[in-house]
């Protein structure tokens, strides 16, 4: 058995007595924000996700760096 208009109208009617149009509005608004924030941490998550470039170093540079670190560590 679908719903008529009938039904449809009954209900809206009830929910806007119970809560009244201005807490209506009120959890909208709430739950409008919940999306977007869950949207925009979506698409953060989807950036943090990506690969990071490597920093290009000098050759020297990287073992001369090693070196340094196995010395520091045997003495």
């Amino acid at each position: 058995m679908a719903p008529t208009w009938f039904k449809l109208v009954l209900v809206v009617f009830v929910i806007v007595v119970l809560f009244g149009r201005g807490r209506i509005s009120d959890v909208m608004g709430d739950f409008a924000k919940g999306i977007k924030s869950f949207k925009k941490n979506m698409t953060e998550d989807d950036t943090a996700d990506a690969p990071r470039p490597v920093e290009q170093t000098a050759p020297g540079r990287l073992e001369s760096s090693l070196d340094t670190r196995a010395g520091a560590q045997a003495g």
